[in-house]
């Protein structure tokens, strides 16, 4: 895999150097290339990255004051990277704008297959070139915009990719493992919770819960008219 990512430029926020070292060590054998900053206010400073793993615990700031921080002024992805799981934070974090969470202890080739999917949209073909419509709801994968009704939608990436895989197909259940592995990239289940709060998120911004439909013990369904 050495050399496939040798443009991708990831930022570590850990103030443990017992973790961020040998993180950022293992990224660099797989041909990312790393940055690493200690506090919040030297991520707020840092050049942009192409990916974020953020730590909760920083000795200056809470991170998820970073994470909101970076959210207004930018879409990069964020990965929250902590030993925070508590359900209320994992919320907050995803809340907030982040495109994922690991909990620590997580292992390096998990960590890389989050990475993937939460940046992918830059390296994978377009599924579809013209924009998906759906009654009022238009989702463009070529320009990554989405609309109801003419209004821009204010999506993060992944509740862009959570949206384009559901309007692939309305009308249709699309599995909860079908969604961790084509939004997420992984099959773990321990992921679901993600799947909840990001489709809680896009229920907000599309002005109509109805929008979205669960359908008990399978997932879930964009509505087709």
């Amino acid at each position: 895999m050495t050399g496939d990512h040798v443009f991708m430029r990831v930022l570590i926020v850990e103030d443990e150097v017992t973790i961020a070292a040998p993180l950022a060590d293992g990224l660099e054998r797989e041909g990312f290339e790393v940055a690493r900053v200690a506090n919040g206010a030297e991520a707020l400073a840092a050049p942009e990255p192409d990916i974020v793993l953020l730590d909760l615990r920083l000795p200056d700031m809470d991170g998820l004051d970073v994470c909101r921080r970076l959210r207004e002024r930018s879409r990069v992805p964020i990965i929250i990277v902590t030993a925070r799981g508590e359900e209320a934070d994992r919320v907050v974090g995803l809340e907030l704008g982040a495109d994922d969470y690991v909990v620590k202890p997580f292992g390096l080739r998990e960590l890389i297959a989050r990475i993937r999917a939460v940046t992918r949209r830059s390296e994978e073909p377009l599924q579809h070139a013209t924009p998906l419509r759906v009654g009022g709801l238009e989702v463009d994968e070529r320009a990554r915009r989405a609309f109801t009704d003419g209004n821009e939608l204010d999506l993060t990436p992944m509740e862009f990719e959570l949206l384009a895989a559901l309007a692939r197909d309305p009308g249709a259940a699309v599995s909860r493992r079908r969604l961790l592995h084509e939004v997420w990239g992984t099959s773990w289940s321990g992921s679901s919770k993600t799947i909840d709060v990001h489709v809680a998120a896009l229920r907000r911004k599309l002005g109509d819960p109805g929008w979205i439909e669960t359908v008990r013990g399978i997932g879930f369904r964009l509505r087709s008219t």
